[in-house]
C-alpha cells in the first residue's frame, strides 16, 4: 500500500441532512454471491415512511432509545424487480445464484462477492469468495467492538460515544470513525472483538487505517446476523443490536443506494474507496431488506471498478440477483 493510497484509506464527502425512518424487525438470514453486475438504478434518495414501515416497526422488540427505522421505498419502488417466483421443485440456491450471475458483466478488472440469508427459511447460498477492502462498511464492525467492550465493562455508551456513533454511522463521518478506532484499541481490539462475533476471514488494518481492513463478503454475513439475530445467535446484547440497527435504519439521504435497491424496506451501511495506485474503486454494501413481507441480509463487496457510479451498478445489481434467487420457494 502507498503512501497516497494510506492518506485515501478514509473516504472523503462533505456531511448530508439525515432523514429520519423508521426501525424494522430483526433479521435471521444470509447468502453469499460473487459476479458482475449491469445496470441498476445509482442513488435513489427515500425521503417518506409508509405506513407499512410503521407497523413494522412498532412490532420491533427493540428497547434501544438509539433505534430507529428505514423509509418506506420512493415511488418507483424497485421491489418487483425481485418478487418471490414459484417453483414446483426444491431450489439448488448456489446454482441458481451461479446462473444468476452469469448475467452481470464484471468490469475486466473487477471482483465482487455477494452474500444474503434468508431469514423465514433458513436458506443461504454463495458465489464467489476473495478478501476485500472493507471502505466505510468497517464502521458498523467498530461500533460492534465498542458495543462489546462496553458489555464486557457493564456500562452504557457515554454521551461523546453515542455522538461518534451517530455522525459515523448516519453520515459516514471519517473523523468519528478514527476517534471510535482508537477507542476500540485499532486492529486488536476489532480482531478480539471478531474473534468473538465469529468472523474468521476479517483482518483490521494496519495502524490508523481502518478503511484498509479485510474482509470477505460471509465474514459481512456473519456480521450482520450478530446484528440482526436473536439473543441465542448473539454476542451483542438485544440492547446493543438494536442500537445498531437503528442507525442503520437512518443513513443520510444521498447515502442510501446499493442492497437497499432489492427491497422495500431496509437498514444498511455502504463504503466506497478510490484506490490511487490503480485508480480503481472499492464499491461495498450491506445490511438487511425486506421483501414481500420476507427478510434477508445481503452483503456485497466489490473492487477493481472504474469509478463510484460503475461500482454502485455492480453492487445494486448483485444485491437484485441474490435476494431474487432466495425469492424462489421450492
Amino acid at each position: 500500500m502507498d503512501s497516497v493510497d494510506s492518506a485515501r484509506a478514509h473516504h472523503r464527502h462533505a456531511p448530508r441532512p439525515r432523514r429520519r425512518s423508521l426501525a424494522y424487525a430483526v433479521l435471521t438470514a444470509v447468502v453469499v454471491v460473487t459476479g458482475t453486475a449491469t445496470g441498476a438504478a445509482l442513488v435513489q434518495a427515500r425521503a417518506q415512511n409508509g405506513a407499512a414501515a410503521q407497523d413494522r416497526a412498532r412490532a420491533m422488540a427493540s428497547p434501544s432509545p438509539g433505534a430507529v427505522s428505514s423509509p418506506a421505498p420512493s415511488p418507483a419502488s424497485e421491489e418487483a424487480s425481485v418478487e418471490p417466483v414459484s417453483a414446483a421443485t426444491s431450489v439448488n440456491r448456489t446454482k441458481s445464484l451461479a446462473d444468476a450471475m452469469d448475467s452481470v458483466a464484471v468490469a475486466a478488472r473487477g471482483n465482487v462477492s455477494v452474500a444474503v440469508l434468508d431469514l423465514g427459511s433458513g436458506e443461504s447460498a454463495s458465489y464467489g469468495d476473495g478478501s476485500f477492502d472493507t471502505a466505510s462498511i468497517v464502521k458498523v464492525n467498530i461500533l460492534a467492538a465498542l458495543l462489546l467492550q462496553a458489555q464486557d465493562a457493564d456500562r452504557r455508551l457515554t454521551a461523546q460515544e453515542r455522538a461518534r456513533a451517530t455522525t459515523m454511522i448516519e453520515d459516514s463521518d471519517n473523523a468519528a470513525a478514527t476517534a471510535l478506532w482508537e477507542s476500540i484499541g485499532r486492529a486488536d481490539g476489532l480482531d478480539a472483538a471478531n474473534a468473538r462475533l465469529g468472523l474468521t476471514a476479517t483482518e483490521g488494518g494496519d495502524g490508523a487505517l481502518w478503511g484498509l481492513t479485510q474482509t470477505t463478503a460471509e465474514d459481512q454475513l456473519t456480521l450482520l446476523r450478530q446484528i440482526f439475530g436473536t439473543d441465542e445467535e448473539s454476542q451483542l446484547s438485544e440492547a446493543s443490536r438494536a442500537y445498531i440497527q437503528g442507525l442503520m435504519g437512518n443513513i443520510a439521504a444521498g447515502q442510501d443506494w446499493g442492497v437497499s435497491v432489492a427491497g422495500s424496506a431496509w437498514a444498511l451501511k455502504n463504503g466506497w474507496l478510490p484506490r490511487t495506485a490503480t485508480g480503481l474503486w472499492d464499491i461495498n454494501s450491506v445490511g438487511r431488506v425486506t421483501v414481500a413481507g420476507e427478510d434477508y441480509l445481503v452483503a456485497v463487496v466489490s473492487n477493481g471498478n472504474a469509478d463510484m457510479k460503475s461500482g454502485i451498478t455492480v453492487v445494486e445489481a448483485a444485491a437484485q440477483a441474490a435476494v431474487r434467487i432466495m425469492a424462489v420457494r421450492g
